[in-house]
């Protein structure tokens, strides 16, 4: 991929946090997989498993401690996104702040591409 990894998809320090804090509780060497699937209300969904092994072909990005994976087939979907955690009034989630969504629901969970 020419990309850097900052330019195909990016995790910031609060999202990196709360990945440390909930991977303390899972096995050494695990990471979170961020994933993109068909499905939800937008047509498309994130997905966010934790894993204790990659794939070589997986973009990695190590940021402040935290370990997030993306496949190949998932990354075109996320290419220019970031990962971040939010902390508001509805509730404490991943949000996936992505460029390339034309349309998403409420949850944050599923959008749309045109």
């Amino acid at each position: 991929m020419d990309q850097s990894v900052s330019e195909q998809f990016s995790v910031t320090a609060r999202a990196a946090g709360r990945i440390k804090t909930i991977l303390q509780t899972e096995p050494p060497g695990a990471m979170l997989r961020v994933s993109v699937s068909g499905g939800g209300c937008s047509g498309f969904q994130y997905g966010f498993e934790v894993e204790t092994e990659s794939a070589s072909d997986d973009l990695r990005i190590d940021q402040d401690g935290a370990v997030v994976l993306v496949d190949p087939d998932s990354l075109p979907f996320v290419a220019g996104a970031t990962l971040d955690f939010v902390d508001d009034l509805i509730g404490q989630s991943f949000r996936v702040v992505n460029p390339n969504a034309t349309a998403s629901c409420g949850c944050g969970t599923s959008f749309s591409i045109l």
